[in-house]
């Protein structure tokens, strides 16, 4: 049988030592040289252990401060699905986006990063949306969006949050310009939030947040809008639906 890695017999420890009361919540942990003593191992083997869980939610790292165990909180589930209102077994969506703040910019160029996702040229002029979502009163995800101004410019639809169409959407939008859309492509990574993400989200600093990389694209296999969707782990659960091909 395969040795567990030590950082993780590290974790498993710490976890049942504060699982049986020996830190309270609120309560610092001590020093990831203490406990690398205590257990005879490397700094490097503490430090990965508490940041495995940190990951699962179970301590927060405070800058400057120390390591602390975290309030446990309610992670809302989100859905992916092209059917969200007929979502099947017992996939019910918690804590649904009730409201959000939005701006955007005109006339920016596209980094080349989005100009090659959007399948135009660096420096091509764009609109640019951030999105702060909320539900229950706390912010739950954040979105920043990009849509080429070839598309929009001179339009009434040129803004996605003001116009005839506000709020409705990009199929709704772009389909109002005769474009329609066809598909959506998502990819999920697990990655930590920037001290600008942890702001907004009201998270920590490192903490696991899950970045989808959405594009989507109408019929002609053209790019209308590619965003970059950012939400933290400790607050939502995401779950992808998929409908079954029948023959």
């Amino acid at each position: 049988m395969p040795r567990e890695a030590p950082y993780l017999v590290v974790a498993d420890a710490l976890r049942a030592r504060i699982l049986a009361g020996e830190w309270g919540i609120g309560e610092r942990l001590p020093s990831r040289v203490r406990l690398a003593e205590e257990y005879g191992v490397g700094r490097n083997v503490t430090q990965r252990a508490m940041d495995h869980l940190i990951a699962l939610g179970l301590l927060e790292g405070r800058a400057g401060s120390g390591t602390y165990v975290r309030s446990p909180r309610e992670r809302l589930r989100m859905i992916r699905s092209r059917h969200r209102e007929r979502s099947r077994a017992g996939l019910t969506e918690r804590g649904r986006a009730q409201a959000w703040d939005a701006h955007s910019r005109t006339r920016v160029p596209a980094p080349e990063d989005i100009a090659e996702r959007l399948a135009i040229s660096p420096g091509d002029l764009c609109v640019h949306t951030h999105y702060e979502f909320l539900a229950d009163g706390q912010p739950v995800q954040l979105s920043a969006s990009w849509e080429p101004m070839a598309l929009t410019a001179g339009t009434p639809v040129v803004l996605p949050e003001r116009g005839p169409l506000a709020g409705k959407g990009v199929v709704e939008r772009m389909r109002s310009l005769g474009v329609e859309v066809e598909t959506v492509v998502e990819l999920p990574r697990p990655a930590r939030a920037t001290q600008e993400q942890a702001n907004l989200l009201g998270i920590s600093l490192g903490d696991l947040v899950l970045r989808i990389e959405r594009t989507i694209y109408a019929t002609d296999g053209r790019p209308v809008e590619t965003a970059d969707l950012v939400i933290p782990d400790v607050r939502r659960e995401v779950v992808y639906e998929f409908a079954v091909d029948r023959p």
